[in-house]
């Protein structure tokens, strides 16, 4: 135990609570040593702090100790949850004294073999060079296996452990016992229909899953409200631990966690060159992306801790003209973004940026002056001489390349760059795919956008039966069956 001010270290340590959550262990320049699970964090904390334990300690756990000049404390509702809250700071900050954590073989990645018409999800710890994906890592298996489970009722899909079988008329049986009661999923289905339920469950891995928990969050205040209360306990601790699954670090924003020092430095020097109150701990950056007018997008990144917050990052189509204005495109999105702040009375950001120049920051103001909301902080970034525009009177500021403020607007401007650029190139990538169906006989526009919005994508189609296209409003059996062969003949060979 550090000399310097053990008193104190034992007040805290009589202070906390019996609830489980993790420890941060901090050495005397506020570096954090070692991060640490607890299921009662009083009851595991103090035992670093009793002398007459101290001896029967591993060298390294002694070691370890001598070095603790301070400690933080994260409460949570579960030993679950502390378990992968645990796994996810290890991730994060790779404590020196957590040496067995850091070996990735210590955390489990979900598998999804798509090989097989019917993909698979599956829990390892290796990854290998293959037709699958893989999402995580993931510490400790028996809450990501809790997660895994939910996520097969909530979506249907199959996880390793069943044996599915192929029908007489070429659709598959996912169980034959009383699971397929259990799940509320068709248990005959088609390749195309189970592939759609394996694409929304890999957006969730990706962490798409706010309107699913908003969804689980509501069901548990209903529950509640009929004093089922033993269901909505279940709802309660499957929603904490699919966010704890998934969040990002910005979700234990209200513990203070200690700021890595390059990005802390440089929020400062961005936060005294700009002449802001303080750092810029939430950034957002806008960016309009397009190719000669057409398939014009947008996109806003948020950064939070010098950090990319990807949960926060949005894109927009430009719904309000067509052509190529970037002007009016940035005042479109930027309006749409804090219009929507306004009315979920959300706090805005510490600083905007916007990729451009005068022109660019002069249409983003317009668009605060018509939602009529004042505007935070904001900025252009020209890139021709990576020049900082103030909307003011201030002149043009110009850092020093080398400066670390500089480099973190970069870093948030070239991250904007690229997701709207992605943005683009799906949507391009999607009407090349689309225009497939400009060749078929008789199919007009009406009965285009009904197979589309039916189907969803132009694969999904490809993978539809005969019956399911019968089933589109304006076709019957003998269109569907010409779009089927159409869509199944090979091309010509050249």
């Amino acid at each position: 135990m550090p000399a310097s001010d053990p008193v104190n270290l034992k007040e805290k340590v009589r202070q906390l609570s019996d609830k489980p959550g993790v420890y941060l262990m901090k050495d005397r320049l506020g570096r954090i040593i070692y991060v640490g699970k607890a299921k009662a964090l009083k009851k595991r904390v103090s035992t670093y702090f009793t002398p007459s334990r101290a001896m029967t300690y591993h060298p390294k756990i002694r070691a370890l100790i001598e070095m603790i000049a301070d400690f933080d404390i994260i409460e949570v509702k579960s030993e679950p949850e502390a378990l992968l809250l645990e796994g996810k700071l290890i991730k994060q900050w790779k404590p020196k004294y957590n040496t067995d954590f850091t070996d990735d073989k210590r955390f489990l990645l979900v598998r999804v073999d798509l090989g097989p018409e019917l993909p698979r999800f599956a829990l390892t710890r290796f990854k290998k060079d293959d037709r699958s994906r893989y999402f995580g890592p993931f510490a400790h298996s028996g809450l990501l296996r809790k997660t895994l489970a939910q996520m097969r009722r909530q979506f249907g899909i199959l996880l390793g452990d069943a044996s599915p079988k192929r029908l007489d008329d070429g659709r598959w049986q996912l169980y034959d016992d009383v699971r397929q009661e259990l799940y509320g999923f068709n248990n005959e289905t088609t390749v195309a229909d189970y592939r759609a339920r394996v694409a929304e469950a890999c957006e969730f891995l990706e962490g798409k899953s706010r309107e699913w928990l908003e969804t689980l969050r509501a069901e548990m205040f209903v529950a509640a409200e009929k004093k089922e209360f033993e269901k909505a306990a279940e709802l309660r601790d499957v929603v904490f631990a699919l966010e704890k699954t998934l969040a990002k670090t910005r979700s234990f924003e209200r513990f203070d966690p200690t700021h890595p020092p390059a990005d802390a430095e440089a929020m400062r020097l961005l936060g005294e060159a700009l002449g802001l109150a303080g750092p810029p701990r939430t950034m957002e950056c806008f960016d309009i992306s397009h190719i000669s007018g057409t398939f014009v997008v947008a996109s806003m990144v948020n950064f939070y801790e010098g950090r990319p917050d990807k949960d926060e990052y949005r894109r927009f189509q430009i719904k309000s003209f067509i052509g190529n204005d970037d002007f009016r495109a940035m005042e479109e999105v930027v309006g749409r973004r804090y219009r929507r702040l306004k009315e979920e009375k959300k706090p805005m950001p510490d600083l905007v940026v916007i990729d451009g120049g005068r022109g660019q920051i002069s249409a983003a103001l317009k668009a605060f002056v018509a939602i009529d909301v004042e505007p935070p902080p904001l900025i252009g970034l020209a890139k021709k001489h990576e020049t900082i525009i103030f909307p003011d009177a201030r002149a043009p500021l110009n850092l020093s390349l080398s400066s670390p403020a500089l480099n973190l607007l970069q870093r948030l401007r070239d991250e904007a760059h690229r997701f709207a650029n992605t943005y683009n190139a799906d949507l391009r990538s999607k009407k090349i795919r689309e225009s497939v169906l400009d060749d078929f006989p008789g199919l007009g526009t009406v009965r285009r956008a009904a197979l589309l919005a039916h189907f969803g994508s132009i694969d999904r189609l490809r993978a539809a039966s005969l019956e399911q296209l019968a089933a589109v409003e304006g076709f019957g059996p003998r269109m569907a069956g010409d779009l089927h062969a159409y869509l199944h003949t090979p091309p010509p060979s050249a």
